[in-house]
């Protein structure tokens, strides 16, 4: 097995962790129990690794980590409104 390949296989493992937790934001509009910091680290790690990826021009670290990108970006946007929207109603 080619380092690249284990590299894409782990990748993808990861960002399809974010996936379930992205449904389930959509599905209930429950967000009560999610960490906006944790969220927002994350999102703007991955975001660097996204960065990291295109200057070493590494196409595994660069894919997966814009599949995971998406659903942490979901899950945050939609956690950050949410909450609003919670805090509004109080």
């Amino acid at each position: 097995m080619s380092i690249t390949l284990l590299g894409v296989i782990a990748g993808i493992f990861t960002s399809c962790s974010f996936i379930p937790q992205a449904y389930k934001v959509i599905k209930t509009k429950r967000t009560s129990d999610i960490s906006i910091p944790m969220y927002c680290l994350c999102t703007v790690g991955v975001f660097l690794w996204i960065i990291y990826g295109l200057l070493i021009k590494d196409i595994a670290v660069l894919l997966t980590n814009i599949v995971t990108f998406i659903p942490t970006v979901i899950i945050l946007i939609l956690t950050v409104k949410y909450h609003v929207q919670t805090k509004l109603k109080q």
